[in-house]
């Protein structure tokens, strides 16, 4: 089959194009799944550079957002059959990812796919949309009388939180250049704030009055998200998407503040069952969302397989803004 297959971890350019991969056969809990569409993220070029240390069997093939038609089922799966649309985020120690054209994963972590959406509309919401909805729905508590700054309205995490966040009817505040100014608008945001013209703690001063948001949902780095704790208002809370803030800046009874981690597909690799099951819950949230017209996806470019890693090299730069999808068929 065609693939784009990683040779050596450490650098984008190891990784090729080939049409000589083998299928890969789906373990006894898994399905196999036609690809249809694949979504690039950001830790896809991370896995590719070393990030994690990820010791695969074999060279691996990529691609964590997969969209497609189940194509043959392992011996103990049910509740499939062959020729359904689906579509999951998977795992990042697997060497059967969606840059290819078939790929293969735990079944119970997969969501059905409605066929009013389109596969490259599901292959751009896994990672980034599943991120979003952990840290916004499931770590905080959202209400009208909540503030909450999300970095990088503009792109995957940020955009679907933005979304995520005014629907639970909080004000929200997001950070991004100018030139997104009136999309993240668009997706809710009631403030922006210019990253690089302005100074972010101070402007979430001034709009707040000098309290401080109640949460903050940090997708860019340890170093922001240490700043972070300084925009936070008492028994505020901070989501870490990214990194982790350094803990040497807290201070036992500052702030009585809460930190959390998202470690999405963490899910796959630490054996609970009831994680890896929420993966398929929250996708199939998700479609009620889009069929309800309650969250709009982001602008999608789409590419081809074999120019897959140019466009994680484009990611690499941290401008691109919406999803890239390679659609393979």
């Amino acid at each position: 089959m065609k693939a784009i297959v990683l040779t050596q971890t450490g650098h984008l350019d190891n990784l090729k194009y080939t049409e000589e991969r083998q299928i890969p056969q789906p373990g006894d809990n898994e399905i196999r799944v036609r690809v249809m569409a694949v979504g690039l993220n950001p830790v896809d070029y991370k896995l590719a550079e070393g990030w994690g240390d990820v010791q695969w069997e074999q060279p691996p093939v990529l691609g964590l957002d997969v969209a497609g038609i189940v194509d043959a089922l392992g011996s103990r799966v049910t509740g499939f059959a062959p020729g359904e649309r689906v579509f999951y985020h998977g795992s990042l120690a697997e060497c059967s990812g969606g840059f290819a054209e078939y790929a293969c994963t735990t079944a119970h972590t997969v969501s059905r796919l409605p066929q009013e959406i389109d596969f490259e509309s599901a292959a751009a919401l896994p990672c980034s949309g599943f991120t979003a909805y952990q840290a916004v729905i499931e770590k905080l508590k959202l209400d009208s009388s909540k503030t909450i700054l999300i970095h990088g309205g503009a792109g995957g995490v940020g955009g679907y939180g933005v979304q995520l966040a005014k629907l639970k009817g909080a004000r929200v505040f997001s950070t991004c250049s100018a030139r997104n100014d009136q999309y993240v608008k668009s997706l809710g945001a009631d403030e922006i704030i210019h990253y690089r013209d302005e100074d972010i703690g101070q402007r979430v001063l001034e709009l707040t009055d000098g309290r401080g948001v109640d949460y903050v949902v940090n997708t860019v780095d340890s170093e922001t998200a240490t700043k972070d704790i300084d925009l936070l208002a008492f028994s505020g809370e901070l989501v870490a998407v990214v990194e982790l803030p350094d803990f040497s800046r807290l201070r036992f009874y500052e702030k009585g503040m809460s930190i959390h981690e998202v470690a999405l597909g963490g899910a796959h690799i630490n054996g609970d069952l009831r994680a890896q099951k929420k993966l398929a819950e929250i996708g199939e949230r998700y479609t009620r969302l889009l069929l309800e017209s309650k969250i709009k996806l982001p602008a999608i470019r789409r590419i081809r397989l074999e120019e897959i890693p140019e466009g994680l090299a484009e990611l690499k730069t941290r401008h691109v803004s919406g999803k890239i999808v390679a659609v393979m068929r």
